[in-house]
C-alpha cells in the first residue's frame, strides 16, 4: 500500500487539452532527507498519515519517484509582474503530481515545488533553496490556523545538493497543496494570444471545480467574475486584519480559487506602518501594506478582460457586466475589514460608531510605532477577568498617546450593552498572540542552512499552529524584535 491509497492521484487539470500544460517529470536528487511531513493535512485529504515518514513516501517528495497513477505537469500562465506585462511564464521550479479528493468533497492539487527544471524555467535552475521551503511551510500553515485561505504544505525534503543564489545554500523540496493552482494569469495567457476557446474551457473548469453556484446563473461568467471577486476581496480583508503583507501580488500570484499563494518577500508588520514594504523588489512600494486593495482590484480588472468574449457578444455590454462585477469589490473588501477589526475590538458588528474606534486607533498606532499584533492583544487584556493576563509575561505597554482613546473604547462598550466578558472572548478569538515573526522566521532558516539544527523550526511549526492560545513557556515567539533583531527585507529566494 503507498501513500497515495486508497485514493490515486488524479489529472483532471492535465486532461483540458495539451495548450494548458507540459508534460514533466521532477528531476531526481542526490540523498533526500525529511524535514517535517503535516499528518493533520494528510489526514484531511484522505492519505495514510502513518506512511508520511516512511521511505516511499520521502522518494515522492523528493521527485525521485513518481506517485502511483500520477501523471505530472507543468502548468502555463502569463503576468503582470511589478505592473509590467510578461506574455509567457508557468511553473518553472514546480510540478504538479495530480490532485486529490479529500475528506470534504473537494479537490485539491498536490504540487511540488523546487523539483528541477520544466519547459518554463527560462534560465532558472528549477530548484529551492532551504530558505524559502522553511518560510513557505511556516507561512502557510500559520495563515491555516490564522482561518485564512491559503496553500498548504504537506512536506518539506532536503535534497542533498546545493544550488547558487548569492552563494551556495542548501537545496530542499516543498509538497504544496492548493484547491487549484489556477491564476489570473493562466487566464491571461489565452486572452493575449485570442485563443477565447480556451479561455471558455478555462472558465467552464473552474466554475465546476471551485463555484458550481455560478453555473446556475444566467450569465455564468460574469457570475464567474463576481464570484472571484467576491473571494479575493474577503482575502485581502483577512491579510489587513491579521497585519499580513503579501509582498509580490504578481497577477500570477492570485489564485482564483481565492486562497493565498508564494510566500516569497511575505512578512507580517511588527510596528504598524501602513506604508510598509518589506519585499526587496518593492523598490517603489507598489505592494506596501495598504496598497493591497487597490492592487487585488487592478489584478482582477485582468481577469474581467480576459472573460470579457464569453460575458456578452457586444463589447460594450460585456464591459457593462464586468464593471459592475468589479465594482463589487471595494464594498465585499470594505464590510468584510470593518466586520474583521470589529471583532479585533470586542465587538460582534460594524457600524457607523465602531469603525472610527479602529481607524483613529490604527492613526495613534502608527504615530507611536506600536506593534500590531500585541497592541490588539494588550487591548484584549484590558478586558480580561482579574488575573487572566494572557498577552506576555511582562504585558505590552500602550502608549500614554492611547488613554483618551481607551476610555472611548470602554464608553462605546457600555453604551453598546457589551458584556466585558462577552467582548473579551471575542478579542481572544479574533486576535492572535502568535504570529510568524520576521526574525524568528530568519533565525530557523539560518540555524537550519548553517549548522543544519531545525529545531527552531520545529517549534515555530508547533507554536503557529495555535495562535490564539498565548503559553508563557512560549513568550519568546510572541515578543517583538529587538532593534538588532528587525528585519528590514524578505526576498523571493528564486
Amino acid at each position: 500500500m503507498t501513500i497515495f491509497d486508497p485514493t490515486t492521484l488524479q489529472a483532471t487539470y492535465r486532461q483540458l487539452g495539451e495548450q494548458f500544460s507540459t508534460d514533466q517529470l521532477p528531476t531526481p536528487v542526490a540523498d533526500p532527507a525529511l524535514i517535517r511531513v503535516n499528518p493533520a493535512l494528510a489526514e484531511q485529504l484522505n492519505l495514510l498519515a502513518s506512511e508520511l515518514d516512511s521511505p516511499e513516501a520521502l522518494q515522492i517528495f523528493a521527485g525521485n519517484s513518481v506517485a502511483h497513477n500520477s501523471q505530472p505537469i507543468a502548468s502555463v500562465y502569463a503576468a503582470h509582474q511589478f505592473g509590467g506585462w510578461n506574455p509567457q511564464l508557468g511553473d518553472g521550479r514546480a510540478v504538479l503530481l495530480g490532485e486529490l479528493i479529500a475528506k470534504d468533497g473537494q479537490r485539491y492539487d498536490v504540487q511540488l515545488k523546487g523539483a528541477g527544471q520544466t519547459p518554463y524555467s527560462r534560465r532558472g535552475d528549477g530548484r529551492s533553496a532551504l530558505g524559502p521551503v522553511l518560510r513557505e511551510y511556516l507561512v502557510s500553515e500559520a495563515m491555516a490556523a490564522l482561518g485564512i485561505p491559503t496553500t498548504r504544505a504537506l512536506a518539506a525534503v532536503t535534497t542533498g545538493e546545493q544550488v547558487v543564489r548569492e552563494s551556495f545554500l542548501p537545496g530542499a523540496i516543498l509538497t504544496r497543496v492548493a484547491s487549484s493552482h489556477i491564476r489570473i494569469g493562466t487566464f491571461q495567457f489565452f486572452s493575449a494570444q485570442g485563443d477565447i476557446d480556451s479561455v471558455k474551457i478555462l472558465a467552464d473548469y473552474v466554475i465546476d471545480r471551485h463555484y458550481p453556484q455560478a453555473r446556475e446563473s444566467s450569465e455564468p461568467y460574469s457570475a464567474l467574475l463576481g464570484c472571484v471577486v467576491a473571494a479575493q476581496a474577503r482575502l485581502i480583508a483577512q491579510w489587513m486584519a491579521v497585519g499580513f503583507i503579501h509582498g509580490v501580488m504578481n497577477t500570477d500570484n492570485m489564485l482564483v480559487c481565492g486562497e493565498t499563494v508564494d510566500y516569497g518577500p511575505c512578512a507580517f508588520m511588527d510596528a504598524y506602518n501602513p506604508q510598509k514594504v518589506f519585499s526587496s523588489i518593492d523598490t517603489h512600494g507598489r505592494y506596501a501594506y495598504a496598497n493591497q486593495p487597490e492592487i487585488g482590484h487592478w489584478n482582477l480588472s485582468w481577469l474581467a478582460q480576459a472573460l470579457l468574449p464569453l460575458m456578452d457578444d457586444v463589447e460594450a455590454e460585456a464591459i457593462n457586466k464586468a464593471q459592475a462585477a468589479l465594482s463589487k469589490f471595494s464594498t465585499i473588501f470594505g464590510e468584510s475589514y470593518q466586520a474583521l477589526m470589529a471583532a479585533k475590538l470586542g465587538f460582534a458588528t460594524s457600524s457607523a460608531v465602531v469603525n472610527p474606534m479602529f481607524s483613529d486607533l490604527l492613526e495613534i498606532m502608527a504615530t507611536q510605532g506600536c506593534d500590531y499584533t500585541l497592541t490588539f492583544r494588550a487591548l484584549t487584556d484590558q478586558l480580561a477577568p482579574q488575573g487572566a493576563s494572557d498577552v506576555l509575561g511582562e504585558p505590552y505597554p500602550l502608549p500614554d498617546a492611547l488613554q483618551g482613546w481607551l476610555e472611548k473604547w470602554l464608553n462605546l462598550l457600555a453604551k453598546e450593552n457589551i458584556e466585558h466578558t462577552v467582548a473579551h472572548q471575542l478579542m481572544v478569538n479574533n486576535n492572535p498572540a502568535f504570529i510568524p515573526r520576521n526574525h524568528q522566521i530568519e533565525a530557523a532558516i539560518n540555524e537550519a542552512t548553517r549548522d543544519n539544527n531545525f529545531k527552531r523550526f520545529h517549534q515555530l511549526v508547533d507554536v503557529l499552529a495555535k495562535p490564539y492560545v498565548y503559553r508563557q513557556a512560549d513568550e519568546d515567539f510572541a515578543r517583538p524584535p529587538r532593534q538588532d533583531e528587525e528585519v528590514l527585507s524578505t526576498f523571493c529566494g528564486t
